[in-house]
Parts: structure tokens; C-alpha cells; sequence
């Protein structure tokens, strides 16, 4: 209880930053706020606990918890004999980026990528409509590329996704080498060599 009542200055800190980066993301300050507590908290806090600590008022700290269950970025759970509700963050860092990624697919990038679809499919009525036409074009291959990319990734184990990342420019090198070998240009980004 002493934690919660206390934050620490180092923790203080984050809890504030995550409250002022929430509005960045999609999610307000109190939210952010609100998830960075419950993030570096070492046990399950309730409600109750993290209305106290933040001095926000029961209701908003109700619908935060609402909003972070929505997101998928908290697990509920119960204690023997406390009819409470205490909430606690994934302990994996790599499975909290990945619900993140899923959830802004879902609703971000999945509705842009629907409405390219539609508008790919329409007849252009004018040469401006048809420049219009291939350049969604070009944006809808480029997120559907990233997106079986990002698939891929998901699929990897954390620690094989962790090496990758820390590859780098590794895997640019390695892929200029091939370009050479097969007498690509590697100037061009995404194998466009000539």
C-alpha cells in the first residue's frame, strides 16, 4: 500500500510524461497517466488505489479503466476475500507493443486501407481523378506491404523480433550486397533498383 500512497520521484516522473505523451497517442492525459501508474506498479492496484494516488475522482478513473480495457492494455483480476476489481499491465513489454500495434490497426489503418480499396475500385471520370487514383494506389501498396510485414513480425518470437531491431543497418548492408550480386541498383529503397 505504501507504494501506491508514495510514488517515488523516478516514478512520479514517468507517471506525469505518459500523462502528457496520452494526448499523442490517441488517449487522454488522465489515461496515460492512469496506465503508466498501473505499467510500473509490482502488484494489481484497484480503482480505489489509483484514484487516491493520481487525485483523480472515482468516475474518471472508472472510465480510464473502461478505455484501457477496451484497448486491451489491462487485465482484470480478483483477490481472495476483496470483492474489488484490481487491474494489472502484461509483464511483457514485447506483448503490450504488440496489442498496441494490433489496436491501431484496427482502427486506423484497416479503415484507411478499406476506403483505398473502394475508391481503387471505382472508374476515374477525368485524368485528374486517375492521378488521384494512382496515387492511392501507390499508398495502398505501401501500407499493404508493411502491414504483411508487420504480420510477419507478430509471428516471430520477442526474442527473434528483438534481434532483428537490433540489426539495423545490418540488414541494409545485406541487402545492398544482394543487390550487387544480381547487379540491381541499391540506391533504390524497397529493392526499386534498375
Amino acid at each position: 500500500m505504501t507504494y501506491v500512497k508514495h510514488l517515488p520521484p523516478l516514478n512520479r516522473q514517468f507517471v506525469a510524461h505518459f500523462g502528457e505523451m496520452g494526448s499523442r497517442w490517441g488517449i487522454n492525459r488522465t489515461v496515460g497517466q492512469m496506465y503508466a501508474l498501473i505499467f510500473l506498479s509490482p502488484r494489481p492496484l484497484n480503482a480505489d488505489e489509483i484514484a487516491e494516488t493520481l487525485e483523480f475522482s472515482r468516475s474518471n478513473v472508472s472510465m480510464g479503466l473502461k478505455e484501457l480495457q477496451a484497448w486491451r492494455l489491462v487485465k482484470l483480476s480478483h483477490q481472495p476475500g476483496d470483492r474489488r476489481e484490481y487491474f494489472e499491465a502484461p509483464k511483457d513489454v514485447w506483448e503490450i507493443f504488440r496489442v498496441l500495434a494490433e489496436e491501431r490497426r484496427r482502427r486506423e489503418i484497416e479503415p484507411t486501407l478499406s476506403m483505398l480499396r473502394m475508391a481503387l475500385l471505382e472508374e476515374p471520370g477525368s485524368e485528374e481523378e486517375r492521378h488521384a487514383q494512382q496515387r492511392m494506389r501507390d499508398m495502398h501498396e505501401l501500407i499493404d506491404r508493411l502491414m504483411t510485414w508487420f504480420d510477419d513480425v507478430q509471428r516471430l518470437a520477442p526474442e527473434t523480433a528483438m534481434q532483428l531491431m537490433g540489426m539495423g543497418t545490418a540488414v541494409t548492408r545485406v541487402l545492398e550486397f544482394k543487390d550487387r550480386l544480381t547487379g540491381k541498383s541499391g540506391s533504390g529503397a524497397a529493392g526499386k533498383g534498375g
